[in-house]
């Protein structure tokens, strides 16, 4: 074994660490060298989103200790940026295995450090923690979730005072904090429990007042009211405020999917607890074939994704992709505060860099600015605050299954656009027609978009290497056609330059530095290449249009669509 890697095992041998973290160690020794070096070989990073791995004992798992001297940098940090004012943070956590013990251990981190702690008494969605931090006035907060992976894994997200995760400087600085943490022996570990307040009901009623706010049609809901909608929390912490949400919107028809209606960190019914995938919503989807349901709503385990499935144009039931979802909601509450006269002249939306141009045109066609930004609802909340004492921001979102409406949190929010969709779905069925009918109405209106992904997974030590050398591969030698139309720009979001091919003129792009790349054909396609920053993974976002000028059109279009991405996938060998 690697001396450096031997080293931080004996270390963990010595030191002041728990008998049962020191036998696990033991035991793994004697029984699989491979997975002791996966554990040791590296320091979990605390990236700008926080932690996130796999649980276990070692420098590279989600443990105790990780999560201590994180907590220790992050109130470090805290006491620097505040010096001797009243520091407040608010903690939650979702339904994974060890996710209350984690975020007990960091509530009692920051206690001994002096540090006001507002913890939920048990699971809650994350965007509620988003809004307890802004509706309490903290200074930061943590939520204890791995989000959509599987089971194996736990994460840390730490947040700053307006709700949102770390951006600029703030994330940086708090990296160098915890990266000063060197040993157990610096973290505050325990005392001054009272500093700590437990968070139940109050803050749920708080938080689901001020989403019945964002209703625009309570009374098209009040005619709608037994629209059958169907809803899996998909063993997260959904369950815990979505079905009330409804009933508080006017929803009075609304099953729950009971096989996956259990808080389980070992989501026993799937592999992904993700609504993005197939997989995890097909039992939902049955339910809703067999009730013949207007839609079909699913969460993943913190609730701040939320796939939504409805039948289509002929009846078949279909789930929709994240971008359909954002055009689907953009144009919504665009149309309804128009239609309502509460629209007012600065209202602004927000989208990313990898999703679809669609719902910045149907904005921007209505007279609405509309920005985009990097990945991630960090860098939309980072727009709003830029811009809120000059434009009102109304809703943004981002292809991976994510949308944040209205002013209460900073974080994506799967509680409140569920509410929002199915309110969507009763508006459409008060003018006799589906979601889906709606859709084929926004293509013909605004451009036939289509859009789809590959991921590919790099596991393990070689893993990031692998993804950063086709990265590289592709920035240093950009192919000159994809699919048989010339590549006419490259948009590099890394070194902030922007190219075109026909013309040679180069500009420089205004937002930070992101490891993502875009080429920009003849036709109008654009293909976007990004590792991911949470997972082993390199994500391949494909966009393409047409025209559509009849609802009859539609099938041959998307079919030829569909067959243009396919050919853009094997013309890039992925």
């Amino acid at each position: 074994m690697d001396l450096t890697i031997l080293s931080k095992v004996n270390e963990w041998l010595q030191g002041n660490y728990d008998e049962a973290t020191k036998n696990t160690i033991k035991k793994i020794q004697s029984e699989n060298e491979q997975e002791l070096t996966e554990s040791f070989y590296k320091n979990l990073e605390f990236g700008t989103g926080g932690l996130r791995g796999i649980m276990g004992v070692g420098t590279n798992r989600m443990n105790k200790y990780t999560v201590g001297m994180a907590t220790q940098g992050f109130s470090n940090y805290l006491k620097k940026v505040y010096g001797n004012k009243e520091i407040k943070v608010a903690i939650g956590h979702d339904s994974r295995n060890n996710s209350r013990f984690f975020a007990e251990t960091t509530a009692n981190v920051f206690a001994a450090n002096g540090i006001k702690v507002f913890l939920f008494e048990a699971l809650r969605p994350t965007p509620e923690l988003s809004f307890a931090i802004r509706h309490l006035g903290c200074q930061g907060g943590v939520v204890c979730t791995a989000s959509h992976n599987p089971k194996e894994y736990n994460g840390y997200k730490a947040y700053w005072n307006d709700g949102s995760q770390l951006v600029p400087p703030h994330d940086k600085n708090v990296i160098k904090e915890v990266e000063a943490i060197k040993s157990v022996d610096d973290v505050k570990w325990s005392g001054s429990e009272s500093n700590i307040t437990i968070m139940g009901k109050e803050m749920d009623d708080a938080y689901m007042k001020m989403v019945k706010e964002l209703s625009i049609y309570p009374d098209v809901i009040a005619k709608q009211h037994d629209l059958k909608i169907v809803y899996t929390p998909i063993h997260g912490t959904g369950i815990m405020l979505v079905p009330e949400t409804l009933k508080r919107f006017g929803f009075t028809n609304v099953t729950i999917v009971e096989e996956q209606a259990t808080p389980d960190g070992n989501f026993p019914t799937v592999v992904y607890p993700n609504p993005e995938e197939q997989e995890a919503m097909s039992i939902g989807l049955k339910k809703a074939i067999a009730l013949d349901a207007d839609i079909l709503c699913g969460t993943d385990p913190d609730s701040d994704r939320v796939g939504i499935g409805i039948k289509n144009h002929k009846g078949e039931w279909v789930l929709m992709n994240g971008n359909q979802t954002l055009v689907l909601a953009f144009a919504y509450i665009i149309e309804a505060r128009k239609s309502k006269g509460i629209a007012k002249p600065n209202d602004m939306v927000i989208s990313t860099i990898v999703s679809t141009d669609m719902a910045l045109d149907v904005a921007r066609k209505n007279d609405v600015n509309a920005y985009s930004v990097l990945t991630g609802f960090k860098w939309i909340a980072s727009m709003i605050r830029d811009k809120e004492q000059q434009e009102n921001y109304i809703v943004g979102g981002e292809e991976s299954f994510g949308l944040m409406i209205g002013q209460g949190t900073r974080d994506k929010d799967a509680v409140s656009a569920v509410a929002l969709l199915c309110e969507m779905a009763a508006y459409e069925k008060e003018q006799g027609r589906s979601l889906f009918e709606k859709l084929i109405d926004l293509y013909i209106q605004y451009g036939f978009y289509y859009e789809s992904l590959v991921s590919i997974t790099k596991k393990g030590m070689n893993g990031q290497k692998e993804i950063a050398d086709m990265m590289e591969g592709y920035r240093s030698n950009p192919p000159k056609e994809i699919n048989g139309s010339k590549v006419v720009q490259l948009l590099d979001y890394e070194k902030q330059i922007g190219k075109d091919f026909e013309n040679g003129n180069e500009w420089k792009i205004d937002l930070p530095k992101s490891n993502v790349l875009q080429f920009i054909t003849a036709d109008g396609s654009k293909i976007s290449a990004r590792p991911s920053g949470t997972e082993p993974k390199i994500k391949f976002y494909f966009s393409v249009k047409t025209e559509l000028k009849s609802k009859e059109e539609y099938d041959i279009k998307f079919v030829e669509l569909e067959n243009k991405i396919k050919g853009i996938i094997k013309s890039m060998n992925l």
